[in-house]
């Protein structure tokens, strides 16, 4: 994947005040994730107890309460049976994006088919959200080495960004020596990629854009890198978590390993309150709005 394009700049590090942080939310629900995808066939999913719609309901009243608007990367399948759900997302003003249609990991599709579930998705969100989709996150950032193709395709989509890089070293996604902050991987086309936050210490990178990780981190620990990416980076906070996160409530799958029911059950009792702390904290908006991406660049 070709990683050596422009990057974008955010301004200088003595202006942290002027940036507004990212939100955003990956709209599926706990038994679509890549974990569950051993367990759970796709075809039983119609049968499986949803709980998506009151938890992004409870997650629209969160962002109301603190003024805060954010950039809802929604599953097809969640789009189709939920359709009033996306509406209201984009009626209190937050951008409608596409996860795909069913959570399929891009490094698993060839490119004719990845082509085929960008195009559906976003047609599907634009007919029922009534907004022009800008937007795409790779389920389980899996945007990584060998999809170099990918750009391409969303770009000629009519895509405007994409998010769904995370410059770091993990089991399941990844590309470590990826940009830290939005750049262009295309040189033909005004497209981005904006990577999730990642801080620096000690010549290494660690994770501090939300998801798993600041779920399972003391806030203290999560608040102070990304305090430092706000003042020592001057871009802005690009941040990520799911529905079922805030969720303890929702059935326990059996079956699982061990390390998967760590990191997909712990501290769900917890991460509403962290939220809250969270949003106390800066100003935050959508991509679209931020990076600007609904008009040139």
């Amino acid at each position: 994947m070709d990683l050596n394009r422009e990057q974008v700049s955010y301004g200088s590090a003595d202006q942290p005040a002027a940036l507004a942080d990212v939100m955003s939310v990956d709209v599926e629900d706990y038994f679509q994730v890549s974990a569950m995808e051993g367990i759970i066939d796709r075809r039983d999913w119609p049968s499986m107890a949803c709980r998506v719609e009151r938890n992004v309901h409870e997650i629209l009243d969160l962002f109301d309460r603190h003024q805060a608007k954010a950039t809802f990367f929604t599953l097809g399948w969640i789009a189709r049976r939920y359709p009033d759900l996306i509406r209201e997302i984009a009626k209190r003003g937050h951008e409608i994006a596409s996860h795909g249609m069913q959570h399929i990991r891009v490094s698993s599709q060839s490119p004719e088919a990845f082509r085929s579930d960008v195009r559906e998705s976003r047609a599907l969100l634009e007919d029922i959200s009534g907004s022009v989709v800008l937007g795409y996150r790779a389920a389980s950032f899996s945007l990584t080495p060998g999809t170099d193709w990918a750009h391409a395709i969303l770009a000629e989509e009519g895509y405007r960004y994409s998010s769904s890089i995370y410059p770091i070293k993990h089991d399941h996604y990844g590309i470590p020596d990826a940009p830290r902050s939005a750049y262009q991987p295309l040189a033909d086309r005004d497209f981005l990629e904006i990577p999730i936050s990642t801080m620096m210490l000690g010549g290494r990178r660690l994770p501090c854009g939300g998801g798993g990780y600041f779920r399972l981190l003391p806030f203290a620990a999560s608040n102070w890198m990304m305090e430092r990416v706000r003042a020592h980076d001057a871009m802005p906070l690009i941040f990520y978590f799911h529905p079922w996160e805030i969720d303890p409530d929702q059935p326990r799958i059996e079956g699982l390993g061990a390390k998967t029911r760590f990191r997909h059950y712990t501290n769900l009792s917890r991460m509403k309150m962290k939220l809250e702390r969270l949003l106390q904290k800066g100003r935050w908006d959508r991509f679209d709005s931020r990076f600007a991406v609904g008009k040139a660049l």
